[in-house]
């Protein structure tokens, strides 16, 4: 009696429990919860910039032209040159150290060309001196410190006039720009669009649809020409978008380009791979493909997509969860059976070929699982914030 007795309580209470309406979050919680989630910032990366850069614009005026700065115009125009043409964080990082070092050395070529004209009062020699360090900015600019020597000649300018600025002037545009650096800087942290996410949402998504071009083939789905080459457009774009990426996520996560380098090489070479499988093959060599594929194919397209899941989700809610599946490897489950086979008969002369694009491109996806492994603490930035508060 009094096991069902305390069996009928907890029936009633799970039927309480599940007859309560589901508390829904309030708009503001979904709001917040969007704005902070990498996918939703990666997707909305160009409203999320435009935005934020109105509501720096709007800063730089009320901060300088609002309280009656004198010159203030030149906190919006440095703020535009640091942030308007840059979304990623580590651009901009890079881009305001440069237009700071810049402007100091700048600002102080051209204050000092100001005392220069007011004590000798020849506008020839401060022409003459401003034509010498042009000449000498002009010739770094066209190096590796470019940008930097490219800002020392146009502040210079902004400074100093043609040398007919007062030096009180020049003190007030310096410090306009730099205020224009400081806001930019400061909206960079607000909401930052990370190169990172991007080069870890576009990896995936081409991963995920190597996936899926693999088990066309090994399958022998009939794909026709134009589909074949609007898929393999898909992949290539994205590829050439990667790389452009690399410079900003090295920053970002502070890895050495030449690694995210070896990322791009195997990536590469996967997507060539396939497109030898799918397109550069007759019928006869696609069907010896199939055999040469047929146990181990599940493998590896399961250590595509656990790969592409990897770097789609990271470890925001379960931190160890990137880590853990690029760890655990689908392609060792089969590998003992295939090598025995592949020892036990030799294999036929027309299937040497197909089975040596198997163990290349199989080779390929596992050395590219073991770089994202080793580097997956870095590109992982979820985790790592985690690890920083913890």
């Amino acid at each position: 009696m009094f096991v069902m007795a305390e069996s009928d309580s907890e029936s009633d209470t799970q039927a309480r429990l599940s007859s309560r309406p589901l508390r829904r979050r309030s708009r503001a919680a979904r709001m917040w919860r969007a704005l902070t989630s990498p996918f939703y910032r990666y997707r909305n990366a160009g409203v999320i910039h435009a935005v934020r850069v109105g509501l720096a614009m709007l800063v730089s005026i009320l901060a300088t032209t609002g309280i009656d700065i004198p010159h203030g115009i030149w906190s919006s125009v440095t703020l535009l040159v640091v942030i308007g043409g840059l979304q990623h964080h580590g651009n901009i990082r890079k881009k305001a150290t440069e237009r700071a070092l810049g402007t100091l050395l700048g600002a102080l070529i051209g204050l000092t060309l100001i005392v220069v004209q007011a004590v000798t009062g020849s506008t020839w020699l401060t022409y003459s001196l401003m034509s010498i360090v042009a000449a000498v900015c002009s010739y770094y600019a066209i190096g590796k410190p470019g940008y930097v020597a490219l800002l020392t000649a146009i502040t210079m300018c902004i400074v100093a006039g043609h040398g007919d600025n007062l030096i009180d002037t020049g003190l007030w545009r310096t410090l306009n720009v730099m205020v224009g650096i400081v806001i930019a800087l400061a909206f960079s942290f607000a909401l930052p669009l990370h190169a990172t996410y991007s080069w870890r949402y576009r990896l995936a998504d081409n991963l995920r649809e190597c996936a899926r071009v693999y088990a066309q083939i090994v399958s022998g789905v009939h794909v026709d020409t134009e589909t074949q080459v609007a898929q393999f457009r898909r992949l290539n774009t994205r590829l050439v978008q990667l790389r452009a990426l690399m410079p900003s996520v090295a920053k970002e996560i502070d890895v050495p380009v030449a690694r995210l380098e070896q990322v791009q090489r195997l990536h590469r070479s996967i997507l060539s791979s396939l497109e030898m499988m799918s397109t550069g093959l007759g019928h006869y060599e696609q069907q010896l493909v199939r055999v040469a594929f047929a146990e181990r194919s599940a493998c590896v397209r399961e250590a595509l997509l656990t790969t592409a899941r990897a770097l789609r989700f990271g470890g925001a809610r379960h931190p160890e969860a990137a880590a853990r599946a690029l760890r655990s490897s689908p392609l060792d489950n089969s590998g003992e059976g295939s090598e025995t086979a592949s020892h036990a008969a030799p294999l036929a002369p027309e299937m040497q070929g197909p089975y040596w694009l198997e163990q290349r491109f199989e080779e390929q996806v596992g050395q590219l699982r073991a770089l994202l492994l080793e580097t997956e603490p870095r590109w992982n930035i979820e985790r790592a914030h985690l690890h920083r508060m913890v």
